[in-house]
């Protein structure tokens, strides 16, 4: 191998010496997960020349923003460089001008186009974020392009990636291997957290995460272990006496309206923001529709001088609850509100964590408060709405319509956001 290769923080030293065919770098956001693989492939490289491989990301925005400019500066501290051929999805290495092999990368997002070209080696990073059968129908493409047959050359895989709940990885390199120990020469897992590369990070980097995030991910995103992500209640956090203020709306202030819509069901919000949090101060609930919560909005709050910004869901750009020649969003723009609304709904997943880290985040602090008896429907779905059989926020109950309503301003005004930055191992 080359002199030159990259000081490494101990978990990343340890993962590369692992002798299995599959290996995987669990760990935290931060955590040179993607680092480590692309020190992986140099390494490949080196001792295999001429063996392709392959890189595999669940987008190709992912792969160009993540990947390219990573594996640049990783096979620069190994005496490597790099030609990218975005257009080709392709990245050649060589030493000096001596060419050493390509890596062919392509994206998880459709399994079935992972075809047509064979490899020696592969990286598949963040693995876990992809729903769980998509990610299996990946590997074992994955695993089909392994086709060199070259004395010695293993044909592995190394995954790397942050765990999401009790998904593949964790079938594949845990469950599995409980089930069926004769595995375990096959398979190898390393759990890491963010606090291992530490020294490398912003000083703000480790704090910002914990301010942002409830604990239960914390321990996914910082810490690296799988923990279930879906189950039990969908707000565990949420306590009507801690997250309880007995503030109620001033005159004349402005106010911050989330909005569900359904048939005979359509529910509100009502959103005061005091000191850079937000303070639930009323809702509407089981309205008839959206003229009719339109028209409740305008008399109570909009005619009495309150200034109404209203969070609706996106999926009122469609017909509306209560005609197919107009839209929900139409109806309440016609009478005079303002609407913050893009052209589709965040994704459950984020309005459920931003809704939880202000409930509580790994800080201790509770920023969401909800006035309990000016908001007892809104209370009540927070302390009971369960998740499904299939991981989702259960819609059975009938808790979703007022939930969804209450999360969409959250989202919006205080989303989670997995912060950037550029990673580098630690000196050893």
């Amino acid at each position: 191998m080359a002199a030159n290769s990259p000081s490494l923080n101990v978990p990343q030293a340890a993962f590369l010496q692992m002798p299995h065919k599959f290996r995987a770098y669990v760990a935290g956001f931060g955590s040179g997960k993607t680092w480590v693989g692309c020190t992986s492939i140099c390494q490949h490289f080196w001792r295999w020349p001429k063996i392709n491989q392959g890189y595999f990301a669940p987008t190709y925005p992912q792969i160009r923003d993540i990947f390219y400019p990573t594996m640049e500066e990783v096979a620069a501290t190994m005496g490597l460089r790099v030609k990218i051929n975005q257009s080709n999805h392709e990245v050649h290495v060589y030493e000096g001008r001596r060419y050493r092999g390509t890596i062919i990368c392509r994206s998880m997002e459709k399994p079935e186009t992972i075809v047509g070209f064979k490899i020696g080696h592969a990286l598949i990073d963040e693995l876990d974020v992809m729903n769980p059968i998509k990610a299996q129908t990946a590997w074992r493409k994955i695993i089909a392009r392994m086709r060199y047959k070259v004395e010695g050359l293993r044909n592995g895989i190394d995954v790397t990636t942050t765990p999401e709940g009790f998904k593949f990885v964790y079938q594949q390199f845990v469950k599995a291997i409980t089930e069926k120990p004769s595995l375990e020469s096959l398979y190898g897992l390393i759990q890491a957290s963010t606090f291992d590369n530490e020294l490398n990070l912003p000083d703000d980097y480790i704090p910002s995460l914990r301010e942002s995030y409830p604990p239960q991910l914390i321990e996914a995103y910082l810490r690296g272990k799988f923990v279930n992500l879906a189950a039990g209640s969908v707000y565990p956090n949420f306590s009507r006496k801690l997250n309880h203020t007995d503030d109620a709306m001033a005159a004349g202030e402005p106010l911050h309206v989330g909005m569900d819509f359904n048939v005979l069901k359509m529910a509100s919000v009502i959103y005061v923001v005091r000191d850079g949090t937000p303070r639930a101060v009323g809702e509407l609930t089981k309205v008839r529709d959206t003229p009719e919560m339109a028209r409740m909005l305008k008399e109570r709050f909009k005619d009495k001088g309150h200034a109404v910004l209203i969070y609706p869901d996106a999926s009122g750009q469609n017909t509306s609850s209560k005609s197919a020649s107009e839209s929900d969003l139409s109806i309440l723009r016609g009478a005079g509100f303002q609407l913050q609304v893009n052209s589709t709904n965040p994704a459950v997943k984020d309005r459920v964590n931003a809704v939880n880290a202000l409930i509580l985040n790994d800080k201790g602090e509770r920023r969401l408060k909800v006035n309990t008896h000016l908001c007892p429907e809104f209370t009540e779905a927070l302390e009971q709405q369960p998740y499904d059989k299939n991981g989702e926020p259960d819609k059975s109950t009938g808790h979703d319509h007022v939930n969804d309503a209450g999360g969409y301003p959250l989202v919006k005004l205080w989303p989670i956001v997995k912060r950037a930055a550029t990673v580098r191992p630690v000196n050893m």
